[in-house]
């Protein structure tokens, strides 16, 4: 089987995530912060170590303000409905996945804030312009943007568009779902607010698995209330970081995998990583757009993506394609709308959607070589009337 889907979940993982995963459930397997046994103390010194390394990777001071959740997903919704209030109003973009759009429409059908959209152009980029003439005319509490699209691959430029913010009073929230492990992320340089991330993407770990990290003078509600290990004196909530966000029993040994794989990236290096996926991106990109009858979306300059390629096949719709590359060539990738709509009305694939490559660290030339093949032989008319 050759695995493009990347940008959905990484395949396979380091042996190093499964070999942390079982040393957690044959060695440890006790919860962190709730005792002071011997296990409970190495699960204590897991989740912290842990932290230390996603702060290393994301050039962050203070790892407790690091926030353990079970996806990107419920990072975004904690960031969302815990900032916002009644009144307030929120910049976003055209290209945003389902995890950003959903919560603030919900938001918005409420009646509880006021949506603006910056809209992207046919490759899915923004310009950071756009969101300086909304700010100035509107009061802007929050900028919500995805760091790099999960249809087109396109990046934003998040330096440039937090310093625009601030600038305007508002503060901004980044959705790292497709560059975390893959792209340098550097919440303190970039001034970054709010930088939500899952593991199991490009940081390689387990399915369950994700972060949120929020920046000092940020105050959130949190979600969900319960234990925590900490304050257990009192019924209220503790006020403080982790533990704020942190009730219940973490996913430890879903952490310990995510440590394998950061401590991987880490080694192996980001950009080293990116160098990889790109040059296979590149290689896609010259040698597809030369197949008749493909049609491919996203920027053509690679300094402007990441390794996530959208295409379609002229008379033949995406769930079809997908469907030939699975049963024919062994391919597997992902089709449709890929939880982003508006990415797709953005750039003119409503409602059909596309067929989506999306390249990792594990892939290689010889594999996209036969991807490409396989496109030629799909786009022939009569592979397409299965």
């Amino acid at each position: 089987m050759i695995y493009f889907d990347h940008a959905a979940t990484s395949f396979p993982k380091p042996k190093e995530v499964f070999e942390a995963m079982a040393d957690y459930f044959f060695n440890i397997g006790a919860n962190n912060g709730r005792s002071g046994y011997r296990m409970a103390i190495k699960a204590s010194e897991l989740v912290f170590n842990i932290r230390e390394l996603l702060a290393r990777l994301f050039q962050i001071k203070d790892s407790a303000r690091i926030v353990f959740t079970k996806n990107v997903t419920e990072s975004l919704n904690i960031a969302i409905n815990g900032f916002l209030v009644k009144g307030d109003q929120v910049v976003t973009t055209s290209m945003e996945h389902n995890s950003v759009m959903r919560p603030l429409r919900y938001l918005e059908q409420r009646g509880q804030i006021k949506i603006f959209t910056v809209q992207a152009n046919r490759e899915g980029l923004v310009d950071p312009e756009a969101f300086a003439d909304i700010l100035k005319k509107e009061k802007i509490k929050l900028v919500v943007v995805n760091h790099a699209s999960n249809v087109t691959g396109s990046i934003v430029p998040l330096d440039v568009i937090a310093e625009i913010a601030h600038r305007h009073g508002s503060r901004l929230l980044a959705d790292a779902a497709q560059t975390a492990g893959a792209y340098p992320v550097d919440a303190a340089s970039g001034d970054i607010d709010m930088l939500a991330f899952t593991g199991h993407k490009s940081l390689l770990g387990p399915q369950g698995t994700g972060g949120l990290y929020v920046r000092e003078g940020i105050e959130l509600l949190p979600l969900i209330r319960g234990g925590t290990g900490s304050n257990s004196e009192k019924e209220i909530q503790p006020d403080f970081l982790p533990d704020q966000f942190e009730s219940g029993t973490l996913n430890i040994i879903g952490l310990a995998g995510l440590g394998a794989g950061v401590k991987y990236v880490l080694e192996k290096g980001v950009s080293n990583i990116r160098r990889q996926e790109m040059k296979l991106t590149e290689m896609f990109i010259k040698e597809a757009a030369k197949i008749e009858g493909v049609e491919l979306f996203g920027p053509g300059d690679m300094d402007q993506r990441v390794s996530v390629v959208s295409f379609n096949i002229s008379r033949c719709a995406p769930s079809t394609a997908a469907y030939l590359l699975d049963k024919h060539f062994d391919i597997a990738c992902r089709s449709g709308l890929h939880c982003a709509p508006s990415a797709h009305s953005t750039i003119g694939t409503l409602p059909q959607g596309t067929v989506r490559f999306a390249f990792g660290c594990f892939n290689n030339a010889a594999e996209v070589e036969k991807g490409l093949t396989a496109l030629a032989e799909i786009s022939r008319k009569e592979y397409c009337k299965e």
